[in-house]
């Protein structure tokens, strides 16, 4: 018999009954039934219940034997009595009766339940994260992505794509966030920077010929925290030759489509995938207010500036807004007329703590003094305004808006006033607040779209100057013409998003793949010749011989898992991952160098003041 297990803890069923088998695991729980224990025993792939019947001469030492410490056993395989029967566990028809036991690594007092949720704080779960990998959920969320990246690559294998390995010690590059930096010992004063993504690299594997390239990479960036977002992330990097855009999502579109579907019912509740007609960037934030929409969220954002814009409109709020350049932007909330007072100062009150003034609005209902608009019986019912705002906008004034928001009787518009921008970002804010008010989000699906057509640039008020808005090695639309003679912040670019529920989980570009061109867009953006020379030599180099027009993108597989396993946190589907401030309590990283470190690295530490005077405290 071998030393540890004939059987994993999953597999043993009513027909080895009378066999001899051993098992190793984790003990789950022990229960004490008066003189009778019962050990759930669990590894990584089920739990087993076994039992140390009474009267046993291993009752005393088993019975001392404490949750999560790692044990053999070895007996009998017996068939549970009918009122016993779990039909919840695969084998919950037999037990184990255990004739021999014995304690391979005794656990000490757990910090927190594995068994159960007892509620523990991600503090003390990630500074013990091994135990916390333990646990059902964490085990099925780990599994999941192993098998997300399993398919993932058999998917891309079996579309003629080749996988490489790209190096994770680099040259710095300007993509949108600040890169980890590693000092070099072999050249005092120089630094390796961790790739915020393969770019460059995939770029010249187009130059080299490959044609088609993926890989599971690595990445970087040295940005602050949140759910959604972590420091070291794993995506799916893709890059095509003589591509479109359009054949690059036709390429990857069935590849993720097809992930969601094999893993639509993953925790149990099925999902549905639909895979919604491309967006405009431009649409996007005008209908949702933002460039990755949650396309379950049924409401959109129209805009109404023309109706406050109106002679006869007196609200003086709006138009002084207006008139500075500012816009309107009006959300319909369906059939709230029933709604209590309070569902509507509970808007207010939501806005005004977001740093708005309030969130006003319009209720419209029948109007009972005028006639139908377009007459006759075929006419529609004629409405006016109730309301905060209403009084200061005319019948007239009232139907065309009640005209361009699509609104009935019955129905509220929520407004949104501010310059461009700010009203779009807030007005999609508000058009998911009222969303989950009313409960009106659609579940049981996953909505995909591709937004396209965003803008090259844009300007960076704290530098007050013209900045790549997205990837700055993409090709503007239009080409070096467009560069010379348009408004850079009117140009738009080869550059795409792939959204799904409100997430973005892929970003991507037809590349710029001519040294001409790519000098004159990074001069619009600030970047002199000599500066594009010192950091991109390479690919500029490589440029100069022959460069196949390419393209591609990349999908992020931590936020993949996240949405297939209905998690809201990216380090709930990673193995060992940082808390917030990335820090690793269980690590204790980052940690400080010794001086003989720092003195090979040629390197000395200069801490902000407010740093050594905690220090010193």
């Amino acid at each position: 018999m071998h030393s540890y297990r004939t059987h994993k803890c999953n597999e043993l069923r009513k027909s080895h009954v009378g066999q001899q088998a051993r098992l190793s695991g984790w003990i789950h729980r022990i229960r004490d039934h008066g003189g009778v224990l019962f050990i759930d025993l669990r590894d990584t792939y089920g739990l087993t219940q076994c039992v140390v019947e009474e009267g046993s001469s291993l009752l005393a030492a088993v019975g001392q034997w404490r949750n999560e410490s790692v044990v053999t056993v070895t007996g009998q395989v017996k068939a549970r009595t009918p009122e016993t029967v779990n039909a919840r566990m695969p084998t919950g028809e037999i037990e184990l009766e255990i004739t021999e036991a014995t304690l391979q690594s005794p656990a000490a007092v757990i910090p927190f339940q594995i068994a159960e949720d007892d509620g523990a704080g991600e503090d003390v779960r990630l500074r013990h994260r091994y135990l916390d990998l333990r646990r059902e959920k964490m085990q099925r969320n780990i599994r999941l992505r192993n098998a997300v990246i399993f398919s993932l690559r058999k998917r891309m294998w079996e579309s003629g794509f080749q996988e490489f390995q790209t190096p994770n010690l680099t040259a710095s590059s300007p993509e949108g966030a600040r890169d980890y930096l590693v000092p070099s010992r072999l050249h005092p004063g120089k630094f390796y920077a961790l790739p915020q993504s393969p770019q460059q690299f995939k770029q010249l594997l187009m130059v080299a010929g490959f044609d088609r390239y993926f890989q599971v990479a690595p990445c970087f960036r040295d940005e602050d925290g949140r759910a959604d977002r972590l420091a070291e992330h794993y995506q799916l990097d893709v890059e095509m030759s003589f591509v479109t855009e359009q054949e690059v999502h036709d390429t990857m579109t069935p590849v993720i489509k097809g992930l969601f579907e094999e893993f639509a019912d993953w925790t149990g509740t099925k999902h549905r995938v639909e895979w919604l007609p491309k967006l405009t960037y431009k649409d996007a934030m005008l209908k949702y207010g933002s460039d990755k929409p949650d396309l379950r969220n049924p409401l959109e954002i129209v805009d109404v500036t023309a109706v406050f814009a109106r002679d006869d409109v007196e609200f003086k709020a709006f138009k002084g807004t207006i008139q500075k350049g500012g816009v309107v932007r009006a959300i319909k909330a369906p059939k709230v007329s029933t709604q209590p007072r309070s569902f509507f100062d509970k808007l207010n009150s939501w806005a005004q703590g977001e740093g708005a003034p309030g969130l006003g609005y319009i209720l419209f209902e029948p109007s009972s003094s005028l006639p139908p608009a377009g007459g006759g019986q075929g006419g529609v019912a004629a409405v006016e305004g109730k309301g905060p705002i209403a009084k200061f906008i005319p019948p007239a004034a009232i139907a065309e808006l009640c005209k361009l928001a699509g609104a009935e009787p019955g129905d509220a518009v929520f407004f949104v006033c501010n310059m461009e921008g700010p009203a779009a970002k807030f007005a999609g804010l508000a058009r998911d607040k009222i969303c989950d008010d009313m409960g009106i989000r659609e579940t049981g699906v996953y909505k995909f779209c591709w937004v396209v057509d965003f803008p090259m640039y844009e300007f960076d008020e704290r530098a007050q100057k013209v900045e790549f808005s997205h990837n700055p090695f993409s090709m503007p639309q239009g080409g070096l013409e467009t560069l010379e003679k348009t408004d850079p912040l009117k140009i738009l670019a080869h550059q795409y998003d792939c959204v799904c529920n409100g997430f973005e989980i892929s970003s991507g570009a037809i590349r710029n793949h001519r040294p001409d061109i790519m000098e004159k867009a990074f001069a619009l953006a600030g970047y002199p010749k000599e500066v594009l020379e010192r950091k991109f030599s390479g690919m500029l180099n490589a440029f100069k011989f022959g460069a196949p027009p390419h393209g591609g993108c990349a999908f992020g597989i931590d936020r993949l898992v996240m949405i297939l396993a209905h998690e809201p946190n990216l380090r709930e589907v990673n193995a060992f991952v940082m808390n917030g401030q990335y820090e690793d309590p269980m690590m204790n990283a980052p940690s400080e160098a010794t001086p003989e470190q720092l003195k090979d690295l040629h390197i000395k530490v200069d801490l902000p003041r407010t740093v050594k005077k905690t220090e010193a405290a």
